[in-house]
């Protein structure tokens, strides 16, 4: 059995065991879906109470907790301060984790080909169409590079993964930044959809000289070739923890309304350019209080529990001051 297969059984699993516990109903973003899987699952076994969560994408999570029919919405694209006060809602950050760029071409290993934001940017604008343009090889000039085509693979339903990797873009591709810009949806110029973390790996797999992004725990957990990235200092940098690590230190969340922070493309000599943290909206007031503190007990016992899986699977667990800050803001912000 697969990875995906195997979280996707296990998020079955605690589907149809939490009705007959406390009912904690998630939904949303698929980036942190490998995690909070594990983290069900160690949750049930301690506890005997399960999490149904729907790995459904970040806009159709943040749709399903403003329309109430899910105890708690997850979402990689973060809701401003305004948009949380007109719906009522409390936000944090979960986790944190990163993006990466994985591509399916014939002699590549994992890491070996090396990318910038402006190459990427190129790529998914359809300026750059086939392996050996010259802009790639320049980067890699150690490759030898097939004349084949490029098959840009990206998400076709709502994602925060997109709105990380489109901010991105942004960023390091004034090109894109004025034709397409950023969001959970884009007006993408070329490419084929996926829908999904899952669908983008999947897809990648089967289709050869094909170019996607993904979390990378499901680069890493499906033997996905991921690429180097040339970051904002100009040094090529591997997807690693440290790397991660390095591009989250400078976030400041005590100072941010709703922890709205991006962490893209974040300067230091090693920080990897996509990194990006989940976040949890659930109701200031909720209609079903029980289920309410449920959740706040599940997030609770990841944070007090879940770091070491978390880093086993390729995510930054948030640092404990962070912590401190997201739990007083639980006592003061949710109604119990």
């Amino acid at each position: 059995m697969n990875f995906i297969k195997a979280i996707v059984a296990a998020g079955m699993v605690a589907a149809s065991t939490s009705a007959f516990a406390a009912d904690i109903t998630g939904a949303g973003a698929t980036f942190p879906f490998p995690i909070y899987s594990k983290w069900a699952d160690a949750y049930k076994k301690d506890t005997g109470n399960g999490l149904n969560y729907q790995s459904i994408g970040s806009g159709a999570g943040i749709k399903q907790i403003q329309a109430k029919t899910v105890t708690f919405g997850a979402t990689d694209a973060p809701l401003k301060a305004e948009q949380l006060e007109k719906d009522g809602l409390v936000q944090w950050p979960m986790v944190m984790g990163a993006i990466v760029p994985v591509v399916n071409v014939e002699g590549i290993k994992p890491g070996e080909l090396v990318l910038s934001g402006e190459v990427l940017g190129d790529i998914y604008l359809g300026k750059i169409t086939k392996w050996n343009d010259a802009a790639i090889a320049k980067l890699n000039p150690k490759l030898t590079l097939p004349g084949d085509a490029i098959t840009v693979v990206r998400r076709s339903d709502g994602s925060g993964t997109t709105f990380n990797f489109t901010d991105y873009l942004a960023k390091s591709n004034a090109d894109w930044k004025s034709k397409v810009g950023s969001g959970t949806a884009v007006e993408w110029p070329v490419g084929v959809g996926a829908k999904g973390n899952e669908g983008v790996a999947g897809n990648i797999s089967q289709t050869k000289n094909a170019i996607g992004y993904v979390e990378y725990a499901y680069a890493k957990q499906n033997k996905l070739t991921y690429t180097a990235l040339v970051n904002k200092a100009g040094k090529t940098v591997q997807p690693t923890i440290a790397a991660f690590q390095a591009a989250a230190s400078n976030a400041d969340w005590a100072k941010a309304p709703g922890y709205y922070v991006i962490l893209t493309d974040q300067p230091g000599e090693a920080s990897w350019p996509i990194t990006a943290a989940t976040f949890i909206l659930m109701h200031k007031d909720s209609t079903d209080k029980a289920a309410s503190q449920e959740a706040l007990k599940f997030f609770k016992y990841a944070f007090e529990k879940g770091d070491k899986a978390a880093e086993e699977l390729d995510y930054i667990p948030m640092p404990d001051s962070v912590v401190k800050l997201i739990e007083k803001t639980w006592s003061s912000d949710i109604k119990s």
